[in-house]
């Protein structure tokens, strides 16, 4: 062989070899922490919580200020997130402690069935039972949960998250692409009262949002949660040098967010943004243009299926109706991303007759604008906790020292007013003017100056309803406050009301 032959052989080799890279699949770790806000990242501004591995994936990826769960409760976000669809349109899996039936395709299931492995450890989708819906493993993967560890305070799940992710790539063959689903129980309640002191976290500089009373139990409780939001972030950073000692975080689609807000009043399962608006890194050096940008578009976590798909080229299921963030990634031209939107159906359960509070929201730069159907009913569920299922007043907000203090409170200057905005009833129509209210406790609706933007937004939403077929709007069955409720039932003799005939 001449030394010419030699040199286009090596040139052919180079080539196949590019050629190989550019084709192979990547693989993603997607990486869902349990009832964290928007707000509580370094890379977010809180001058409190430690969160180096989000910090590194936004500064070297994307960072998403206008991401927003599809729903602020557990099992309906997951559901959407999983199947790239509103929580409408997924029938019982838009309640939480339900099912999610096998007719929704959910994006793990097609790249299983496109060669690659899947897992998942912690919390996946949950909570609720697969069997109603013809599951019979969870929809997040394969479980990998053997690996324990002792949890840094009490009340934290004892599970090796990291340590599950390596026993699991030990499967993986070789030449398989994986797609891995990291989901703790951080920062679900409960905490360790005063974990927070004890990691060295000093009281006066927690960031008290004005939705809370100002004063130690509030800031304890918030260095309490932040505890465990770092406990989160520490498992993700292993993970991460997992992949790095084994030469493949480069192509590995690295997300890491939450499936909704803060465990508070008026935050988790409601739809203003400390329930809603979520904090989201992605990093993928191969298919992201331009890392370390900030990315103002509004998203949908329902977003991430059909991205991962596409990202692993496979085309999205016709069912899937949110849109690929390809385009985000500056790998497809630009889409018009200028509203989220949101929905909440059946809670915990906690007003007679396991009826939930069906709402619907529009997100936009500007507004906040929220459509409450059932304004009779008790948004945060009812103050008679024999009617709930978790026997507690307001049981559609967990327990905590912060709910508890606004609810003893309730009646003093000072507290009267945010515990009305946290416990009380609300109108059917809701809007917020965010340049001036960012925290969106001064609801302008009805207010002459807000008339066309509380009309043209009413309309923009409604309109997106009916696209995408939510029986709300559209007329077809409403059953979200007749299905089964699979959770844990603690007051004697609560039921779900029958549908009537």
């Amino acid at each position: 062989m001449t030394d010419m032959h030699r040199s286009l052989l090596c040139l052919l080799c180079a080539f196949l070899v590019q050629a190989a890279a550019a084709t192979t699949k990547p693989n993603i770790l997607f990486c869902i922490s349990d009832d964290q806000s928007y707000a509580h990242t370094g890379a977010s501004g809180d001058p409190v919580v430690k969160t180096p591995a989000f910090d590194r994936v936004a500064r070297e990826g994307l960072r998403f200020v206008h991401a927003f769960c599809d729903a602020p409760t557990c099992g309906p976000s997951r559901s959407a997130i999983l199947t790239g669809q509103p929580i409408w349109r997924l029938e019982e899996a838009g309640n939480i402690h339900s099912t999610l039936p096998t007719k929704f395709a959910t994006y793990t299931e097609l790249l299983q069935k496109a060669g690659y492995a899947i897992g998942y450890t912690g919390k996946g989708w949950s909570p609720g039972r697969l069997e109603p819906g013809g599951r019979s493993l969870n929809p997040a993967g394969t479980p990998f949960q053997s690996r324990k560890l002792k949890p840094p305070f009490q009340a934290m799940r004892n599970t090796d998250y990291a340590g599950n992710f390596q026993d699991f790539l030990k499967q993986v063959a070789d030449d398989q692409p994986f797609c891995f689903w990291l989901g703790t129980s951080e920062p679900h309640r409960g905490f360790e009262l005063g974990a927070g002191k004890k990691t060295g976290k000093d009281p006066a500089k927690a960031v008290v949002p004005p939705i809370f009373p100002d004063n130690d139990i509030v800031r304890n409780d918030i260095l309490d949660y932040l505890v465990e939001i770092e406990t989160f972030d520490q498992q993700v950073a292993r993970a991460i040098k997992t992949l790095e000692d084994a030469g493949q975080l480069d192509n590995t689609i690295v997300v890491i967010t939450s499936d909704h807000g803060m465990p508070f009043p008026r935050a988790k399962a409601s739809l203003y943004d400390t329930g809603s608006r979520v904090p989201l890194a992605i990093r993928w050096p191969k298919g992201i243009r331009m890392p370390g940008r900030v990315v103002y578009s509004f998203v949908n976590l329902s977003d991430l299926a059909p991205t991962f798909l596409e990202a692993a080229d496979l085309k999205p299921p016709a069912m899937m109706t949110a849109r690929s963030l390809m385009d985000t990634f500056g790998r497809k031209m630009t889409l018009e991303r200028e509203a989220a939107f949101i929905a909440m159906e059946r809670h915990d359960g906690c007003r007679k007759g396991g009826k939930g509070y069906p709402c619907r929201a529009i997100r936009t730069k500007d507004y906040l604008y929220i459509h409450n159907f059932e304004p009779t009913r008790w948004p945060s569920g009812s103050p008679d906790a024999t009617v709930c299922a978790r026997s507690i007043p307001y049981g559609e907000i967990d327990s905590s020292p912060t709910k508890t203090f606004m609810m003893e409170h309730r009646s003093e200057h000072g507290v009267a007013r945010l515990a009305e905005l946290a416990f009380g009833m609300r109108p059917a129509e809701e809007l917020y003017d965010l340049k001036k209210d960012p925290h969106q406790m001064n609801n302008v609706a009805g207010n002459i100056k807000y008339l066309n933007a509380q009309k043209r937004l009413r309309e923009q939403l409604f309109d997106h309803l009916k696209q995408t077929k939510d029986p709300r709007v559209t007329g077809g069955p409403v059953n979200w406050d007749y299905y089964p409720y699979y959770g844990k039932i603690s007051t004697k003799g609560w039921t779900v009301d029958k549908k009537p005939e």
